[in-house]
């Protein structure tokens, strides 16, 4: 297509920035300029897209406006960049071979995108018995598929994706090759003739009849390990008692929820109250484990979520679930394939040697995973709230107010997440896990090693937790001076509230309520409960829960007595707490031995679940909260005890009064948890009320109380006040990195 000689042309360069690889955006933007008769080219770079469009200046504009509105949905542009030209004549528009852009030493700023659950075109196909693709369970297209999970190396092209092996055949090619066709320039475009290849291990069955044995293996009640989109699941019949059980003593996990895989909406409506955002999260393209609230319909294994008053649900993401829950159409356990602890098996030999013990049946396949990625794990409180960051969010880049210096941020201890930050972006990584294991350990350090390889990105600052005990601690230590690189330490309420602000594009001031389970404080005691100002570049505390002492320490994460031994020791004193805590708990609070002091709004949950009889033990993180909030069920009350604010200090004692009253007197424990819950709601507006501040920040990992965090938000909105919870990192330990690297990589 030539310009007309009439016409006076001009030439724009365009550099589009953010996840802008693997969706069909080149030829999108080839479509678009034949159809506007302009010429040019459009390539990816390891910085992301970059066109030059040549025509009359009149159509460049209609091309910039429309080039924003036919992105492919699973696109996100973070940056634009048009520059003009010199014209050159060009004839035509191409797409051009991939380039590398970028300085030698500077990082790569391409985002790849995330693994996309199977769209509906490629659906129909798989089950369209005169397609080639009938039945074929690595059916992709640049609407679909992997992304994350596959690629080795940016810009996101074939060879540079564990798809480098497999040669297409003619047919495939075609497809690649055709603009107007959907699989033109799909990566890990292939069929059954030339692509990845299923089979099951113990052998056995022909390729047809694997998803049918699958199924029988299934209603036979064996456990069964699949090689997923970011790593193996294992499954067994949800409908099983017994196999669920078997499940749990194999896996080790005695008491955490598992995730069920549903075939249908239709199904998941019969076993789970859904909304229609709720249903829109479910069907997105990140395809997350939801968590629902469960209808009264028989049938599920009670032992698939003991201590949970909701269920995590998931459809099908890929066309291999889709396939195998056609043959098996009924709700499955769908869990990490792993030992509780460990991180999860990715490849083949890996898994037949480490889920030996636990699975009966192996479906395997040849195409290599790159990296792990678990399921994300999602809840609704006014908009989805992210709770486990992995496949189909991670590694989108989050977009922050200000220039970072490269940082490399190595987050928490627990449901740790690392991040990678320069320029106005902060890459989260996919959820790790917490770092108590060796093997947990090792796949830390193997996912800062892949990050900093694949974005070619060499840190001039590294950022960890104030404690000195974290694994991920002692890690950047010894990295920082092994290779003389500076090293940050941000206190770790701090890193949270400044994670919620970052991602919400909040400046400041602004105030942040930081509330969680436990955090080393500036003052060398253990925070948890407290509000944050942040202003001019300070984060200043101006007030906490009244602290109170934690007979054993640590040992009170899992031991709700000893919270509630804390909280009675302060209220009553040593001569009448005596008579309600065991002899051991009094002589440490009495000695000052082994009990260190805290203001946690976590343990401050734990204790009042004791002191209600709601929760007694944390078999896992959280649980006595998850109890006490479970119990509210549908009550409705504006009534509240009461924490007094006073000089910066939340005073709870005449709380516990209250509440062991209510208890004494045969007040339902419901009852109960909503005025306590009420309580903190009301807490957090009367210390907003003593600032000037209208933005209010909410993080930290008591704000997975759903109660909670709407009641809090709707009490602060009531009077005026902004209020910014997360969205795009958790708001529990998850979202660490992405504060440490706000806050350490700020260019002063």
């Amino acid at each position: 297509m030539i310009t007309s000689p009439a016409q006076k042309s001009e030439r724009l360069r365009i550099a589009l920035h953010g996840a802008v690889q693997g969706a069909g955006f080149r030829p999108t933007v080839y479509r678009l300029a034949e159809k506007m008769r302009l010429t040019g080219w459009v390539r990816n770079t390891n910085a992301g897209l970059e066109i030059e469009i040549e025509g009359d200046g009149e159509r460049l504009t209609e091309f910039l406006l429309q080039l924003e509105t036919s992105a492919p949905t699973a696109v996100m542009i973070t940056m634009q960049e048009v520059f003009r030209v010199a014209p050159t004549g060009s004839v035509g528009f191409e797409i051009l071979p991939s380039t590398e852009q970028t300085t030698s030493g500077r990082p790569k700023v391409a985002a790849i995108l995330p693994d996309l659950a199977t769209c509906s075109s490629c659906l129909n196909e798989i089950f369209d018995q005169q397609n080639r693709r009938f039945a074929y369970p690595f059916t992709n297209c640049t609407q679909c598929g992997p992304r994350y999970t596959i690629a080795l190396d940016i810009p996101y092209d074939r060879p540079n994706t564990t798809m480098q092996n497999f040669a297409m055949c003619q047919s495939c090619q075609r497809e690649y090759d055709s603009i107007n066709d959907r699989r033109f320039h799909a990566q890990p475009n292939a069929c059954g003739n030339c692509g990845p290849q299923l089979w099951l291990c113990p052998p056995g069955s022909k390729p047809a009849n694997i998803l049918a044995e699958v199924a029988n293996a299934l209603q036979r009640g064996c456990i069964v390990a699949i090689k997923g989109i970011g790593g193996f699941q294992l499954l067994v019949d949800a409908l099983s008692p017994s196999a669920v059980s078997r499940l749990r003593a194999r896996k080790q996990r005695e008491h955490k929820s598992f995730a069920l895989l549903m075939p249908t909406m239709e199904c998941v409506r019969r076993y789970c109250e859904a909304s229609d955002e709720e249903e829109s999260v479910l069907r997105s393209s990140a395809a997350p484990i939801v968590l629902l609230q469960p209808t009264t319909a028989a049938g599920l294994a009670p032992g698939i979520a003991p201590f949970s008053s909701s269920l995590g649900v998931m459809l099908p993401s890929s066309p291999l679930h889709h396939l195998m829950m056609a043959a098996h159409p009924f709700p499955l356990v769908a869990t990490s394939g792993n030992l509780t602890g460990e991180p999860i098996a990715i490849e083949n030999d890996e898994a037949l040697e480490r889920l030996k013990n636990i699975a009966d049946v192996f479906v395997l396949h040849d195409r290599p995973i790159a990296r792990p990625c678990d399921d994300s794990v999602v809840r609704l409180v006014s908009g989805p709230q992210i709770l486990r960051r992995a496949r189909g969010y991670a590694p989108l880049p989050i977009q922050v107010s200000h220039e970072l210096r490269p940082v490399l941020a190595v987050g928490g201890h627990l449901k740790n997440t690392i991040a990678i930050g320069f320029g106005r972006q902060v890459w989260l990584s996919q959820h790790i896990g917490d770092l108590d294991s060796p093997e947990t350990r090792d796949a830390f350090e193997k996912t800062i090693e892949d990050m900093c390889k694949l974005y070619r990105f060499k840190p001039e600052v590294i950022v960890s937790d104030l404690h000195p005990d974290y694994a991920s601690t002692l890690w950047a230590q010894t990295y920082a001076a092994v290779n003389s690189v500076s090293l940050v330490k941000v206190q770790h309420h701090h890193a949270h509230v400044t994670s919620c602000a970052a991602e919400n594009g909040v400046t400041e001031p602004y105030l942040g309520v930081a509330w969680d389970g436990a955090g080393l404080g500036l003052d060398g005691t253990i925070w948890g409960g407290e509000f944050l100002i942040a202003d001019q570049g300070c984060l200043v505390r101006i007030a906490s829960l009244q602290p109170f002492a934690l007979p054993g320490g640590e040992a009170a994460m899992h031991d709700c007595s000893r919270s509630a031994a804390g909280l009675l020791w302060t209220t009553y004193g040593a001569g009448n707490a005596r008579k309600q805590i065991k002899p051991e708990f009094a002589a440490m609070l009495e000695h000052e031995i082994n009990a260190p002091q805290t203001s946690s709004v976590g343990r401050l949950f734990d204790g009042v679940a004791y002191l209600t009889g709601v929760g007694r033990q944390n078999f896992f993180e959280g649980l006595a909260a998850m109890r006490l909030e479970s119990s509210i069920g549908q009550i409705q009350t504006d009534d509240a005890y009461v924490i007094a604010e006073g000089g910066g200090i939340g005073e709870w004692m005449s709380l516990v009064k209250d509440i062991q009253k209510d208890t004494g007197s045969g007040v339902h424990p419901g009852v109960i948890s909503a005025k306590f819950h009420n309580a903190l709601a009301n807490w957090i507006v009367a210390v907003a009320s003593t600032t000037k501040i209208r933005n209010v920040v909410l993080s930290g990992g008591v704000f997975q109380n759903a109660y909670l965090l709407r009641r809090s938000r709707r009490l602060l909105e009531d009077r005026g006040f902004e209020v910014f919870s997360h969205r795009q990192a958790p708001t529990n330990d998850g979202g660490l990195a992405l504060g440490q690297a706000v806050l350490a990589g700020k260019i002063h």
